[in-house]
């Protein structure tokens, strides 16, 4: 089987959970680090998925990788290699299939409710699952791009998520892990105390629920990439 190509664009924001459920079920997976200056692959064909993670950056930014991922992207979509976004990596395919990335009214820090929506599509990937406890770290939202269909919504942000045939982009993260919360906790801590968004909590409150919350949200992640890899490339 071919590897599910995974970029990494900031070293604190790896693949997580993801990592481990892959690992689990015995597929190969190969790590871009981005945040090191390693080239992005040009054929989208050398692997079975390729699974874009999140960033603090914009894809708005200048930089010169957003371009390569962009191509890369649309090069799978044409030849129906399945593409997974987390956040950024959500943001990234809103883009390359000709949605727009824009300010959030305000930023969403900390755990936030998320209510899946009533349509075909939402229930092949969430099965019987209406509202789900997420993780969220952004500022920016994507646009629905055209043929893809809302699957996700949050209180202070309408566009959590969309799938299209096999691909799907998410705005929130599913791919926590214990470790990678209290790095951006800490990383971020900054971020926070300046933020007066009523969708941010503090690290506390973040701390005071991932006991509780980080297996439930593990368990979501699973019926999303069990779907998901439904559609690998042998």
């Amino acid at each position: 089987m071919k590897p599910i190509a995974i970029f990494r664009h900031h070293y604190s924001e790896g693949p997580g959970y993801f990592a481990t459920f892959l690992d689990q079920r015995s597929i190969p997976w190969q790590l871009f680090k981005i945040d090191q200056n390693e080239a992005i692959p040009k054929d989208p064909t050398a692997f079975s998925g390729l699974a874009f993670m999140g960033g603090p950056m914009s894809v708005n930014d200048p930089l010169p990788w957003i371009a390569e991922a962009v191509d890369l992207t649309r090069s799978a979509v044409a030849t129906n290699i399945p593409v997974l976004g987390h956040c950024l990596g959500g943001q990234l395919m809103a883009k390359a299939m000709g949605g727009v990335v824009t300010k959030n009214s305000v930023k969403e820090i900390g755990w936030g409710d998320v209510s899946v929506l009533e349509n075909l599509e939402a229930q092949a990937w969430f099965g019987d699952l209406h509202q789900f406890r997420s993780f969220h770290w952004h500022g920016e939202t994507f646009s629905i791009p055209n043929g893809a269909q809302r699957v996700l919504e949050s209180p202070w942000c309408a566009n959590q998520a969309f799938v299209i045939g096999p691909h799907l982009g998410l705005q929130c993260h599913v791919e926590m892990t214990a470790e990678m919360i209290e790095a951006w906790c800490t990383g971020g801590a900054e971020e926070i105390a300046q933020s007066d968004s009523p969708a941010v909590q503090t690290a506390l409150q973040i701390y005071s629920e991932m006991e509780a919350q980080l297996p439930a949200l593990n368990a979501v992640a699973d019926t999303l990439y069990k779907h998901w890899i439904k559609g690998l490339i042998l």
